[in-house]
C-alpha cells in the first residue's frame, strides 16, 4: 500500500527558506505525478508547486521565482525548496500523488512563516 510521507514544516521569520519533502512509500515504481498543495487558514486548499507526466513542472504565480520543485527521485520522494517566504506562505502543505487513477494525500506539515 501507497504512502506519502511528509517532513521538513516548521516556523520561519519572513525572508527565511524551508525545504519540505515527500516520499512516497510502497511504491513499486517512480510515480509520474507528485507535488504540493498549501491551505491557508480559513481557505481553500490550492496547488503550490506540481511535476507532471514525470518532467512538467507547474508553480502558483505566487511560487514562481521563490520556490522550487525537484524531480521524483528513484526513492518516490519530492522536495520543494522554499526561499525568500513570506507571511502569506503560512499554512499546512500536502503532499499529493496520482497514479494509476489512484489520488493520494499526505497528511500534511505546517509551515508558518512569522512577520
Amino acid at each position: 500500500q501507497v504512502q506519502l510521507v511528509e517532513s521538513g514544516g516548521g516556523l520561519v521569520e519572513a525572508g527565511g527558506s524551508l525545504r519540505l519533502s515527500c516520499t512516497a512509500s510502497g511504491a513499486r515504481f517512480i510515480l509520474p505525478n507528485m507535488g504540493w498543495y498549501r491551505q491557508a487558514p480559513g481557505k481553500q486548499r490550492e496547488l503550490v508547486a506540481r511535476i507532471t507526466n514525470g518532467n512538467r513542472r507547474e508553480y502558483a504565480d505566487s511560487a514562481k521565482g521563490r520556490f522550487t520543485l525537484s524531480g521524483v527521485n528513484v526513492k518516490n520522494t519530492i522536495t520543494l525548496q522554499m526561499n525568500s517566504l513570506k507571511a502569506e506562505d503560512t499554512g499546512v502543505y500536502y503532499c499529493k500523488a496520482v497514479f494509476a487513477g489512484v489520488e493520494l494525500w499526505g497528511q500534511g506539515t505546517e509551515v508558518t512563516v512569522s512577520s
